[in-house]
């Protein structure tokens, strides 16, 4: 009964692959293809759930996989009870299904916004 037990619990660890929690956060987003080409393609979406290691989004465009992306992601914080603050990350296209994206971050850091810059 226990190597059953064991068995079970080896399964249904293999089948989730995250490794790390995602947070249910709704917030706008902007996002830009990041290429050499002088055309850069942008898009708006908003954020479905945010890790450490990825933002799922959504969108209207077709976002390849592999493709490297800038997000810009109004946060809910304020710096100081102040100062608005927006979430830059960038990364790679991790997957594509029914107008959701996902993006592996490789790099994110925190940004001060006014509010013009963030919708402009």
């Amino acid at each position: 009964m226990f190597l059953q037990t064991a068995s079970v619990t080896r399964m249904n660890s293999s089948v989730e692959r995250r490794s790390s929690d995602r947070f249910p956060i709704e917030r706008e987003v902007r996002y830009k293809i990041l290429s050499k080409r002088a055309n850069q393609e942008e898009g708006t979406g908003k954020t479905i759930n945010i890790s450490s290691n990825g933002v799922l989004f959504t969108t209207d465009q077709i976002l390849l996989p592999g493709k490297r992306l800038e997000l810009s992601i109004s946060w809910p914080a304020q710096l100081n009870n102040k100062c608005q603050l927006k979430l830059v990350a960038r990364g790679r296209v991790a997957r594509l299904e029914q107008g959701r994206a996902a993006i592996e971050i490789q790099k994110y850091e925190f940004r001060t916004q006014g509010i013009k810059s963030f919708l402009a």
